[in-house]
């Protein structure tokens, strides 16, 4: 017998924090979500998602009143798809194929009273920067805001009758390795164009940065598959909360005169300082973060956004960027790998620019989908581009 408790109060939202955390204490690549970063989503006057759609969260219980499983599942208007799909996320579960059919059956009745005819999971109920995807290969330590689970986790989705409906692709390299050859020829041909130019982004002057970024973005960008357009406001306000971990040794813009025409955005991975926190932020731990940032060597960045602008594509000016930056944060950083955000395998585009910067597939996440009506013909995530 499974008992169901739909998380309310305080004892819940507790027990929906620590279940994982006491699942994987003998896992050493896991590291542990902050608990504010998981609670703000499922705060209406936190999250903008709850003004177009509904969610709820689930603990899962044995007759021993031992929670065995968890879930949030949720409805989201703006989530637009060729059937009502609703979706799954934070789920944790132990490894008990009879009790993840449970949990999934239940989520199934929550979306079809709903009107929903198929669940996507594992999502999150926001954005697919965070929280997104069952990792299913490159059991490592996860970049902050990327989840991370037991292997066994596939075969609970899989045998259940979930089907991937795109996989979720993470490139990375050795900062160290040896860099391509078209790279040092590019940025050869480009450092004798006296117009041409790169700079690191500086902490103090970051609307000029911001206002650049946001050009460039919008260029590359903006009309390229699921792209969109990027205010500069938006883009400030950004990199002003960035501020307290931009380091100005890993973002890079590349001009034309004074004309941006393509940049690079890293930041460290803040799970290299987040994981001694152990989910919380209060103010020790806001110490211990700074301490930690101070002393502890960070060696993993991130790649958030890479682009060049059109009239300047397929003239090797990446090539000049990349090496121009790689040769400084090699001798200013610790860092010694760089790993790029996810790129979906329904956007080719991406991934042969992804694949063009000398990288490979270290880690793979898969997006699952189950349809209701199990005599419908299955379809992967269309491809753009």
């Amino acid at each position: 017998m499974i008992i169901v408790e739909e998380v309310h109060n305080e004892n819940q939202k507790t027990e929906f924090l620590e279940f994982p955390a006491r699942l994987y204490r003998e896992d050493k690549n896991y590291i542990r979500p902050l608990d504010k970063d998981i609670e703000e989503i499922f705060n209406p006057e936190k999250s903008r998602f709850y003004k177009s759609g509904e969610c709820a969260r689930f603990l899962f219980k044995n007759k021993q009143n031992q929670t065995v499983g968890k879930v949030a599942v949720f409805v989201n208007k703006s989530y637009k798809q060729s059937q009502p799909t609703g979706g799954i996320g934070f789920f944790d579960c132990i490894n008990d194929q009879e009790t993840a059919n449970f949990i999934f059956d239940y989520c199934k009745s929550w979306l079809q009273q709903r009107g929903m005819e198929a669940m996507d999971g594992p999502i999150n109920f926001g954005e697919r920067d965070k929280f997104w995807g069952l990792l299913i290969d490159g059991f490592i330590e996860p970049l902050y805001g990327m989840n991370y689970n037991f292997p066994y986790y596939k075969e609970l989705f899989e045998n259940y009758g979930f089907k991937i409906y795109f996989e979720q692709l993470c490139f990375s390299r050795p900062i160290f390795a040896e860099v391509s050859r078209v790279f040092t020829v590019m940025h050869a041909k480009h450092s004798k164009n006296p117009a041409i130019s790169a700079q690191p982004m500086k902490k103090n002057n970051l609307e000029k940065f911001a206002k650049d970024f946001t050009e460039v973005y919008n260029k590359a960008w903006a009309a390229h598959g699921e792209g969109k357009h990027m205010s500069e406001a938006k883009v400030l306000k950004m990199f002003k909360i960035m501020k307290p971990i931009i380091n100005e040794h890993i973002s890079w813009f590349v001009y034309e005169n004074d004309k941006p025409a393509a940049m690079w955005m890293n930041i460290p991975d803040l799970n290299q300082w987040f994981k001694y926190l152990n989910g919380k932020f209060g103010i020790w731990e806001k110490l211990t973060f700074l301490w930690v940032k101070r002393f502890k060597k960070n060696e993993k960045m991130v790649g958030l956004v890479f682009g060049v602008v059109p009239e300047w594509q397929r003239k090797g000016l990446e090539g000049y960027m990349i090496w121009e930056g790689t040769q400084h944060l090699r001798k200013h950083t610790d860092f010694k790998t760089t790993e790029l955000q996810w790129i979906g395998d329904f956007n080719p585009k991406m991934i042969k620019i992804a694949e063009s910067l000398d990288t490979k597939v270290t880690r793979k996440l898969a997006t699952y989908r189950f349809l209701f009506d199990r005599n419908k013909a299955f379809e992967r995530h269309p491809m753009i581009g």
